[in-house]
């Protein structure tokens, strides 16, 4: 079995994975629970969660950390909405979105921190990088201030004139007057009228966006992660800007491997909270399983960008009804079915930047090679076919 390569989305190449321990610290943005889990949630978080299955099969012992953004702008925006209180709605939502993630078949993370569990190490990060004198304070409120890092927008390779309109759409505020440069973000924002607050060094308030994952991802992983996750929408500016804070704070690399999920579209848009073009994960599951949904998530590239329409699910079904036919099959006494081709194309796919359409290929392929040939020993072949199932975290139906 060959390594491991990963896409790095600095130098646009395939890159092998490996840690001098065997030991791999994986840490995925999770979700801000201010609405229910739609389906681009779900193909981010699955395969992520086949990744984690992927790294523990070859060897690796694969600490998973996905936090919970439970306080930030938007939360606070909708409790105001529905008149709620935003720790209840978060709590809510955040149920919600794990029951979807169990019936999906997803593994729980090692550690699902919240943010708000973690406001005395933001401050402590905070008081570092002050001192450092990276960052600064006024009239309540601290900064990072990007002129400090030279290397801001490594990750992106977004020019300066490109950064600035994505962050004010991702709630940077060009014109707040506290700020040295329209770009440098908010550590810790002063407290508004009728916000959830926190005391700190600096006066009452709460933690910015980016400086949360920061703090929860060395938390429980150290100060260099192995794999850092998230949706493609996140590599600017909460990437960006959580490699300038934790470098500048640790001295160290922040993270080995960047890997991002590609968007997910419906309706000619990306699939989003804020456009309400949602295609949610209760609606499809009165009408399919959690295999056929996997499947048809999975036979995408997580880097491509594609479009929802029910229609492709009937394919995903097909290719569940085709390996319910495998399991229900009795292995007879001839000579065995010889599957090492099989078996070296789907270790090769998924070690070639996790290429899950290619290894559910190949499942189909094995499945209807068992089918045309059941009359020898299939053993075997349908051993590994359990082990690629456990990969692709499907499970054996026979109904």
């Amino acid at each position: 079995m060959k390594t491991l390569r990963i896409f790095n989305p600095r130098t646009k190449r395939k890159e092998e994975f490996k840690t001098t321990d065997r030991k791999a610290g994986v840490y995925v943005c999770g979700i801000t629970p201010y609405d229910i889990t739609h389906l681009g949630h779900a193909f981010t978080y699955t395969f992520f969660d086949v990744l984690l299955r992927y790294l523990r099969y070859i060897g690796y012992q694969a600490t998973y950390v996905q936090n919970l953004t439970d306080i930030d702008d938007d939360i606070i925006k909708k409790s105001k909405e529905l008149n709620k209180n935003w720790r209840k709605l978060g709590e809510e939502n955040a149920q919600k979105f794990l029951q979807d993630m169990k019936w999906l078949n997803n593994e729980q993370p090692d550690a699902y921190p919240k943010a708000t569990d973690h406001i005395r190490g933001i401050q402590e990060m905070i008081k570092v990088l002050l001192k450092r004198g990276v960052a600064y304070a006024k009239h309540g409120s601290v900064y990072f201030s990007i002129a400090k890092d030279k290397s801001y927008g490594k990750l992106s390779g977004l020019s300066r004139n490109r950064m600035l309109p994505i962050a004010n759409q991702r709630g940077n505020d060009p014109k707040d007057p506290n700020k040295r440069d329209s770009l440098d973000f908010m550590l810790w924002q002063a407290r508004k009228k009728g916000e959830p607050f926190w005391n700190s060094p600096w006066g009452t308030g709460r933690p910015g966006w980016h400086i949360e994952c920061s703090v929860m991802s060395t938390s429980y992983l150290g100060d260099t992660v192995d794999i850092h996750g998230g949706g493609s929408d996140l590599i600017f500016p909460h990437h960006e800007s959580e490699i300038a804070q934790s470098e500048a704070a640790t001295g160290k690399r922040f993270v080995r491997h960047w890997m991002h999920t590609g968007m997910l579209k419906y309706k000619g848009e990306k699939m989003s909270k804020s456009l309400g073009n949602l295609v949610l994960i209760r609606n499809l599951k009165k009408k399919y399983s959690a295999n056929a949904i996997r499947m048809y998530l999975l036979s995408h590239h997580y880097r491509s960008v594609f479009e929802f329409y029910e229609k492709n699910l009937k394919g995903a079904q097909q290719r569940e009804e085709l390996f319910k036919k495998v399991w229900r099959l009795q292995s007879q006494t001839g000579s065995s079915l010889n599957i090492s081709e099989y078996r070296e194309e789907f270790h090769k796919a998924m070690n070639d930047d996790m290429n899950t359409p290619q290894a559910l290929k190949t499942m189909e392929r094995l499945a209807k090679r068992i089918l045309k040939e059941k009359e020898k020993n299939i053993t075997a072949a349908k051993a590994f076919l359990n082990i690629a199932f456990g990969i692709m975290g499907l499970t054996i139906e026979y109904q």
